[in-house]
């Protein structure tokens, strides 16, 4: 079964040429066409050849197609697997048709949240009985999001449940919205954290540690928290967290634990030999 990778060509010949292999491909099963000019129209050939065979389709940052041809993909396409696309793409009428009878489970969903302009990109709001209708369809379904958004875009962001299991803060992300994380993302498995300013993250990541029960991972770079706090946090999760990872240059020593001290407790909690990250010194 033919798999198709596409690099970027100018937008009409591009179009030209992948039209032409829609029309040829009558059994196309995985196709990646991330930042490419890729249209609805040309989804369209697409879903009319493909719709019986297509199980994996990636298209993040494809700016020229619309919430509409995205969902005349998965109207069509019942047996996709896993779909990786922009959030503006993201719609209730997308999920709904993700979780039809019709419809496969959902393995995968990636959605990136990217905003390059800050202050000009409006962001929708996604109706909570939309994902739950989602998740009853697909209840093992990785949803990965990517935030790449300046800290005042987040506000239609973690107001109510989501069921992310992977989730990743690419610019500094502020304290009340990691504190909403912690009540907004039970199926939470693995957080990573670029930055968060100079505010210590303890009680975000204390809530973090007891709403989010299936957390195995986690990483934090630029955040800065108290080392009794990060101990606390690790005690609470345990043994599940099979990676961990904090810059030392972040870890705020205390009365209770010092820098040359919090490797102990933390490999303690952990079943296993723990170091903080180090700062390269050149």
């Amino acid at each position: 079964i033919p798999v198709f990778h596409f690099n970027f060509l100018f937008q009409s010949h591009f179009i030209s040429a992948l039209t032409v292999v829609f029309v040829n491909s009558k059994s196309l099963s995985s196709l990646k066409i991330d930042d490419t000019p890729v249209d609805d129209p040309s989804l369209k050939v697409l879903v009319a050849n493909n719709s019986d065979t297509l199980k994996l389709l990636k298209m993040s940052s494809c700016p020229h197609v619309s919430p509409a041809g995205i969902l005349c993909v998965a109207d069509q396409c019942h047996g996709l697997r896993e779909l990786a696309l922009n959030y503006h793409l993201l719609s209730d009428e997308l999920l709904l048709a993700l979780s039809s009878e019709k419809h496969v489970r959902l393995e995968h969903l990636r959605i990136d949240v990217v905003s390059e302009n800050p202050g000009q990109t409006q962001f929708h709001t996604i109706q909570k009985s939309s994902w739950d209708a989602f998740i009853k369809h697909s209840p093992k379904v990785n949803l990965v999001m990517y935030f790449f958004l300046y800290e005042e875009e987040f506000d239609p962001f973690f107001r109510y449940e989501i069921p992310v299991t992977h989730l990743y803060f690419g610019r500094s992300v502020s304290k009340d919205v990691l504190g909403r994380v912690g009540m907004t993302c039970p199926r939470l498995v693995e957080l990573v954290v670029c930055a968060n300013g100079l505010r210590p993250l303890d009680e975000e990541l204390i809530r973090i540690a007891e709403r989010c029960k299936y957390l195995s991972a986690v990483g934090l770079g630029e955040c800065e928290v108290s080392c009794s706090a990060f101990v606390e946090f690790v005690k609470m999760c345990g043994g599940r967290l099979s990676q961990l990872s904090i810059m030392e240059e972040v870890l705020i020593p205390d009365q209770k634990y010092s820098l040359e001290q919090i490797h102990w407790e933390v490999s303690k909690h952990l079943g296993r030999v723990w170091f903080p990250d180090m700062m390269p010194t050149w």
